[in-house]
């Protein structure tokens, strides 16, 4: 019987956890949380009768509350300087 490979990175390239380092803060913390920051869309660009929110999921260190650069889309990065890691 053939054996089925894994999909969960259907259209990237295969990647080795052993081909991986550990990603941490600053201050050596590893454990992480993920968040929701919300953005407001304006009602003319959301093409609706009221303004709308977009979610958009991060990662942040649950001691600092520090944003994981990495995980914010590079258009806002500057915005949210202060706060990432």
């Amino acid at each position: 019987m053939k054996k089925v490979e894994d999909n969960n990175n259907v259209g990237q390239p295969p990647v080795k956890l052993e081909d991986t380092t550990s990603f941490e803060t600053p201050e050596g913390n590893k454990i992480f949380q993920q968040g929701v920051l919300l953005r407001s869309v304006s009602k003319f660009v959301a093409g609706t009768d009221e303004d709308a929110v977009m979610p958009i999921p991060v990662f942040f260190c649950p001691d600092t509350k520090k944003i994981v650069g990495l995980t914010l889309p590079p258009e806002i990065r500057d915005e949210y300087k202060d706060d990432l890691i």
